[in-house]
C-alpha cells in the first residue's frame, strides 16, 4: 500500500484532479472499491476448490499460479475461455506500458533535468530511458526466472516504499525538508533493504520494514544537518518573516 503511494500513474490521478474533494475523496473511493476487488481472489480460490477437488487442493500446495489458468482451460467453456485469456493479454499489456511509461517520464521530466539541458530533446531522451528501462526489466526477470511472479511484484514494489516514500512525503508536508534529506533517505533506505534482503538478518527484521524506518530516520537526519542551501534558505524564510511583519 505505502510503495503504491509514490508511483506515478497513482499521483498523476490525483494531481490531475479538477479540485481538492476531489483528489482527496478519488483516493478513498479507490480504497472502498480495493477492497471489493479483494474477494474476487478468494472466491476463485473456493471455486477451484470446489469444481476440482483433488487437483485444486494438490496445486494449492504446490504450485499456487497454475490454480486459476488450470480452472479455466480445463473445466470452463471455451467462449469463457477466450474471454478469460484475452482479459489477461489486455492487463498485461495496459499495464506493462504504464508502467514503463511512467519511470521514463518521471526519470527525464525530474532527474534528468537537474543534470543537462533538455528543452527540446525530452521525446528523445524519453524514448532512450524508455529502452534503458526495457533491457534493465528484461534483464531483471531472466535473472530471477523461476521465482513466482507474486514474489517479483512484491520484491518490485518494496523499493518504493524505502526509497520513494518519505522524500514525496516529508517533502509536501515538512517545511524543513531538504535535497540533502531526500538523498540520505534513498541511499540509507536502499543500504538498509538490500542489507536485510541478502542477508539472514532478514529472517529476523522484515527487510522493507527495516528499510522504511531507517529511510525515515534518513530523511530527518540529513534535512536538520547544516548546509549551505539550508543557511542560505533560513535567512531568505527569516527575512521574509521579518518583512511580513507588522510594524509597530
Amino acid at each position: 500500500m505505502i510503495g503504491s503511494i509514490p508511483q506515478q500513474d497513482v499521483f498523476q490521478r490525483v494531481m490531475s484532479a479538477k479540485d481538492a474533494k476531489t483528489a482527496s475523496r478519488g483516493p478513498i473511493l479507490g480504497g472502498i472499491f480495493y477492497i471489493f476487488f479483494a474477494f474476487v481472489p478468494m472466491f476463485i480460490v473456493c471455486a477451484a476448490v470446489l469444481a476440482m477437488p483433488g487437483v485444486g487442493q494438490m496445486l494449492l500446495e504446490t504450485d499456487p499460479q497454475r490454480l486459476l489458468p488450470t480452472l479455466i482451460r480445463d473445466y470452463m467453456p471455451w467462449w469463457l475461455r477466450v474471454l478469460f485469456f484475452g482479459a489477461v493479454l489486455s492487463a498485461v499489456m495496459s499495464t506493462a506500458s504504464a508502467t514503463m511509461l511512467a519511470p521514463a517520464t518521471t526519470f527525464v521530466e525530474n532527474v534528468l533535468r537537474n543534470f543537462i539541458r533538455i528543452e527540446g530533446r525530452e521525446l528523445p531522451l524519453m524514448r532512450i530511458t524508455l529502452a534503458v528501462f526495457a533491457v534493465s526489466v528484461l534483464c531483471y526477470s531472466l535473472a530471477l526466472e523461476g521465482t513466482a511472479i507474486y514474489d517479483m511484484v512484491a520484491m518490485a514494489y518494496q523499493f518504493p516504499v524505502v526509497g520513494a516514500f518519505w522524500p514525496l512525503v516529508m517533502g509536501i508536508y515538512w517545511k524543513r525538508a531538504t535535497t540533502q534529506g531526500a538523498w540520505f533517505s534513498i541511499i540509507a533506505g536502499g543500504i538498509a533493504w538490500t542489507l536485510l534482503t541478502i542477508t539472514p538478518a532478514g529472517e529476523v527484521f522484515p527487510s522493507v520494514l527495516g528499510g522504511f524506518i531507517v529511510a525515515g530516520c534518513g530523511m530527518v537526519l540529513g534535512s536538520l544537518l547544516p548546509t549551505q542551501s539550508n543557511a542560505r534558505y533560513r535567512q531568505w524564510q527569516a527575512a521574509r518573516e521579518l518583512a511580513s511583519a507588522p510594524s509597530v
